[in-house]
């Protein structure tokens, strides 16, 4: 992960982004990817609302940076340590990187329908029992925080 010093916020926010989206769902298919993005976006655009979830952290960067949020940003998570030795020219991450950055300005379609939560859908956590998906996308389930309610 070589981020260079001279990133501006946006660019940093995007990196962030980018190695979010690798460390939580790399591997999966685009479609996926661009859902994850979307879902870092909404819980970014719900937190900057005045008495929004302040535990989601603040911007983009801070969503994704926020404590237990995600967990691949975890220091006890298996894919903590691949973030900062993600290998260059990998190219789930230069996929990652693509979809970061029309995230961040603004031109990707949420597929999500505004979702905030998610999980794997192999697993079924306590939270989202009884609770509609608004979508499953790549084998992920895609939640709004409206619904968890």
């Amino acid at each position: 992960m070589s981020a260079s010093l001279h990133q501006g916020p946006r660019e940093a926010a995007a990196e962030t982004l980018a190695l979010t989206l690798w460390g939580e769902a790399a591997g999966r298919p685009v479609r996926a990817i661009e859902a994850m993005a979307a879902l870092v976006v909404n819980r970014a655009r719900q937190a900057a609302i005045p008495g929004g979830p302040a535990h989601w952290g603040r911007g983009v960067a801070g969503v994704c940076r926020a404590p237990f949020q995600f967990p691949c940003w975890n220091r006890n998570h298996p894919r903590h340590a691949a973030l900062r030795e993600v290998p260059p020219g990998d190219g789930a991450l230069a996929i990652c990187r693509r979809v970061a950055a029309r995230a961040i300005a603004g031109s990707l379609p949420d597929p999500t329908g505004g979702a905030t939560h998610v999980h794997d859908a192999a697993a079924l956590p306590g939270w989202a029992l009884g609770r509609p998906a608004v979508a499953e996308i790549g084998g992920l389930c895609f939640y709004r925080a409206e619904d968890l309610g």
